[in-house]
């Protein structure tokens, strides 16, 4: 279309050059010898345009046929997980390190004599150690920061697999480990050591039997002692929903026949059961446990090789009281779970006449209030019991029946993660004999978490 304007317009003008009364021919001649170059150019500059357009239109359909044709891109790396709140990352796992530094002062009268220096009862309330028999002396007073403890944990995914683990520990150690008289040194003790895997747990933990959630808020390292199930042990645990079951580590522990220093059988063949369900509803947690074992206990040298099962049941709760408070209540009952309850208050089992082994009963409980009154200011009322079924014709007269306390306590936290307070507790123990002993603690300690 450009060319063909270009060449009327061309044409119209050499007509008019050669017009009759116009310019020389020669002059016209020359006009129009110009304008015909001027469009030679002009077509030769329209040539390249052409050319040009052709060219980059290759070159366009080349990069797409190596764009369709060329092997995928590798898909880009999954964003690095964000940083943890708190912790640190090690590859997949998120670390973090905590624990509590906690120091107790304890002013002790026992009505049947002192704990003799070292014993684990001066520093933390264990129902059957409490002296019967004795003379009463004046008030004993203890420091110790052995209740102290740290803890690590891991948590991440790996192979697609939720993986935990948690390693803690404290200095709570066997009596006779520290020395007074010049740095009173502790020992770490394993508290718990264990590794889950999705919804399986492998490792030391506290017992499936028990339920860490309703223990009382005690100045003392348990509190309710006589009616707490209390063990930490090496398990495997499966929990799907509110159900969680578990084997666990076996022991026996015996009273000969006609009563005398207890026997750890360390014999069983069978690990220990256990079968947990919680239900958890708007006005608080309730929880119930069952556990089945193997009694065994074996010595060549007497002959004795004798076996018996141990059965036991227990029910818990933590109710709402108003926006605030809240009652904490357990129950646990059975025969042949007395390592279990109490920190081993009665004997699971006691050698007859025969060599035979008899379990036996146990019926242990606390309850206790929490009261919240002011911001950081809350106190709780304790009660703790247990009482033994003992058939005294083979267990003999000295072993226990029953023991309980009462504990009253006032928590103050000043800052975060900071508690101080004072207890006070009146705890007693009765053998079947009659004969008993008492014990009345004032406790101050002061307890930093981290």
């Amino acid at each position: 279309m450009m060319i063909k304007s270009s060449l009327l317009g061309g044409c119209a003008a050499a007509a008019l050059l050669l017009a009759p009364g116009m310019a020389s021919a020669q002059t016209a001649q020359a006009a129009l010898e110009a304008r015909i170059a001027q469009l030679e150019a002009e077509l030769n500059a329209l040539k390249s345009e052409v050319v040009a357009a052709r060219t980059q239109q290759a070159a366009q359909q080349q990069d797409i046929i190596r764009l369709e044709t060329r092997p995928s891109a590798a898909p880009a790396p999954a964003p690095a997980p964000p940083a943890p709140s708190d912790g640190f990352r090690i590859g997949d796992h998120t670390v973090k390190f905590g624990g509590f530094i906690k120091v107790d002062a304890s002013a002790s009268n026992y009505s049947g004599g002192d704990p003799v220096n070292g014993d684990a009862l001066r520093e933390f309330h264990i129902p059957g150690s409490i002296p019967v028999g004795g003379a009463d002396e004046d008030t004993a007073t203890d420091f110790n920061a052995r209740q102290t403890r740290f803890w690590l944990t891991t948590d991440g995914v790996v192979s697609g697999h939720k993986v935990g683990t948690r390693l803690e520990m404290d200095f709570q150690t066997l009596p006779g480990a520290g020395d007074q008289r010049t740095t009173s040194p502790a020992n770490p003790a394993l508290r718990r050591a264990f590794v889950t895997i999705d919804n399986w747990l492998i490792g030391q933990e506290w017992t499936n039997f028990q339920n860490t959630a309703v223990l009382p808020e005690s100045a003392d390292f348990i509190g309710a002692a006589e009616g707490t199930v209390f063990a930490r042990q090496v398990q495997v645990r499966y929990t799907r929903g509110p159900l969680s079951l578990s084997l666990e580590n076996p022991e026996t522990t015996v009273t000969p026949f006609g009563g005398g220093a207890r026997i750890i059988a360390d014999d069983n063949s069978l690990p220990d059961a256990t079968a947990r369900y919680a239900i958890s509803r708007p006005w608080g947690d309730l929880q119930f446990a069952g556990l089945l074992r193997q009694l065994k206990y074996q010595n060549p040298a007497t002959g004795i090789d004798s076996s018996a099962t141990g059965w036991g049941l227990s029910a818990s709760t933590k109710i709402k009281v108003g926006s605030k408070d809240d009652l904490r209540l357990m129950v646990t009952g059975g025969e042949g779970v007395g390592r279990y309850v109490g920190l081993n208050f009665s004997n699971d089992a006691v050698l007859d006449a025969s060599g035979d082994l008899e379990a036996v009963g146990v019926v242990a409980g606390f309850a206790a209030y929490r009261h919240v009154w002011a911001p950081g200011w809350r106190s709780s009322l304790i009660w703790s019991a247990q009482n033994v079924d003992n058939d005294t014709a083979i267990t003999g007269l000295a072993v226990n029946r029953s023991a309980q306390s009462v504990h009253a306590n006032l928590i103050w936290s000043p800052i975060a993660a900071f508690d101080v307070g004072a207890e006070l507790m009146f705890a007693d123990r009765e053998l079947e004999s009659g004969a008993s002993g008492d014990m009345t603690r004032l406790i101050l300690f002061a307890k930093y978490g981290f």
